[in-house]
């Protein structure tokens, strides 16, 4: 598999765009490109507008006229694969949405599990990498009609 952000360009961004880069210096080429597969998988899961530049292409970038991947879709590829090069579990994520309250001794937080946000019901663990593909994502109130 061939992720959006190869390992060499996730170092760069990572080097001039991320303060705290533990998890990425930690682990090992293997885990980075796993996590960079991992990531990459759970974007083309997503419902993008337009269409593929080619039908028979792996992933769904690029798209329309395009002929390369969107710099955005790197960077959400790269912010997801941190996230999971940190130890964030996109089952352990879902499944502590259900969750209703916290609490240790007085204070308590109480969690509106009727409506987790968005990114995480499309499974996208990362707040920055769903600010990148966000303009990329079809209106999920939009239905296309299309004649056969």
């Amino acid at each position: 598999m061939t992720p959006y952000a190869t390992v060499d360009e996730a170092a760069e961004y990572i080097d001039e765009s991320v303060l705290d880069s533990q998890a990425w210096d930690e682990a090992l080429q293997n885990q980075r490109q796993k996590a960079l597969n991992m990531a990459t998988r759970a974007i083309d899961k997503l419902n993008f507008l337009g269409d593929k530049n080619d039908d028979d292409q792996e992933h769904q970038f690029p798209r329309g006229d395009d002929t390369v991947v969107p710099d955005e879709v790197k960077f959400a590829c790269i912010e997801e694969a941190l996230l999971l090069l940190d130890g964030k579990d996109p089952e352990q994520e879902a499944e502590s949405l259900r969750i209703g309250a916290q609490g240790y001794g007085s204070a308590r937080v109480t969690y509106d599990t009727d409506t987790p946000p968005a990114h995480i019901r499309s499974g996208i663990m990362s707040v920055k990498a769903w600010g990148y593909l966000l303009p990329f994502i079809r209106d999920i109130g939009q239905i296309d009609i299309n004649r056969a």
